[in-house]
């Protein structure tokens, strides 16, 4: 077994550079979510953020922790696999079911409004907009 002293040079530059990128990309995200203004933008930029920071991490992880043990790790893989296949699902989830409900109250532009017993005259059919 290796010790940290023992690892080398090229392989800490590595996993250090791996961890400070993937730690970037990930503030980028977050940034991107205080950022953006709407819904379906905001909530683009922290998926992407968290997938790529953290496969970077999980690489860096693999990266160190092969060489400090001499064995390949299997944790690192399962989490990536895990994280690769749950938060697109998870956007997908939270855009459909936003759209879903846009759809319903009329906000969305290609779907007409459902008329209410306020509405009359020409205003009735001009779909809101939740952005404006």
């Amino acid at each position: 077994m290796m010790t940290d002293a023992d690892l080398p040079a090229w392989a800490a530059l590595a996993t250090a550079l791996l961890v400070v990128l993937g730690a970037a990309v990930t503030l980028t995200g977050s940034l991107g979510l205080l950022r953006l203004k709407g819904f379906y933008e905001r909530v683009h930029a922290p998926t992407l953020g968290t997938t790529i920071g953290t496969g970077c991490v999980l690489i860096a992880s693999i990266l160190y922790f092969s060489l400090v043990q001499s064995r390949p790790v299997v944790h690192e893989i399962l989490i990536a696999v895990f994280v690769t296949v749950t938060t697109p699902v998870t956007l997908m989830m939270l855009v459909r079911a936003a759209l879903f409900r846009d759809r319903a109250e009329g906000i969305v532009r290609d779907v007409a409004p459902r008329p209410s017993s306020d509405d009359q005259g020409a205003n009735a059919s001009e779909p809101k907009d939740r952005f404006s």
